[in-house]
């Protein structure tokens, strides 16, 4: 059995795991049972009542936080040379073509986000089965493949994100960090949950939104209450 460790105890003591909080107090809550010495991340999951194997059924979208993820987003953009000045003035971290895709076949990935433009997406498509498993292949959907390069990188960099639905029913992804006020996070939750909340599909059936959890970097999970975070 896994020892606890003092201030995995402290945090447990002030969770009460049969209670579902208000996002309010759960932004605060989050705050006080983080002792990580960096700063963390706070993360959300939520469990949908969605069947991801149906493709009718599968939730994806794009969402930008009001205060972004407090994560420095590094930016590859694959691009002709018109472009690279674009990218570069929008704030993109690797700007090129080639010399990048070649790169990439070499194994390195060292990034967040691949924004490209159609006109290249037939070399950009070779990389699938290295950037695929790694969710960095751009797609339209996401706004990653684009003529409207520099619009793209500002979003992304602003705190634009890109989720979708895993194979067991549950969106997770990072909605700030625990420097954030809780105001600040009250606001990325809501526009998150809001954006989920949009895309229930036409086909899925009873309740869409089943649980909805908060927690940060190596934190056990708040459960919140999802009236809570109806505007």
């Amino acid at each position: 059995m896994t020892k606890l460790t003092k201030n995995k105890k402290l945090a447990l003591e002030k969770i009460d795991s049969d209670k579902s909080y208000t996002i309010q107090e759960a932004a605060n809550l989050v705050k006080d049972i983080t002792f990580t010495k960096f700063d963390a991340s706070v993360d959300i999951d939520i469990r949908l009542g969605v069947d991801p194997r149906k493709a009718n059924q599968m939730v994806r979208g794009v969402v930008t936080l009001p205060n972004g993820t407090g994560k420095e987003t590094k930016v590859l953009v694959l691009c002709t040379p018109d472009k690279e000045d674009e990218a570069k003035n929008a704030g993109a971290d690797f700007v090129g073509l080639d010399d990048y895709i070649e790169k990439i076949k070499g194994g390195w990935t060292d990034v967040d986000v691949i924004i490209t433009m159609p006109s290249v997406m037939g070399k950009v498509g070779a990389l699938g089965r290295i950037l695929g498993p790694r969710g960095l292949m751009p797609n339209p959907k996401s706004g990653t493949v684009t003529m409207d390069i520099g619009k793209a990188v500002a979003e992304v960099k602003a705190g634009k994100i890109d989720f979708k639905v895993d194979r067991y029913g549950i969106i997770h992804t990072t909605v700030g960090k625990v420097s954030f006020t809780p105001e600040k996070l009250v606001e990325n939750v809501k526009e998150f949950v809001g954006m989920v909340q949009k895309l229930k599909p036409s086909s899925a059936k009873g309740t869409y939104i089943k649980s909805i959890y908060l927690s940060s970097t190596m934190s056990p999970g708040i459960r919140i209450e999802t009236k809570s975070l109806e505007v």
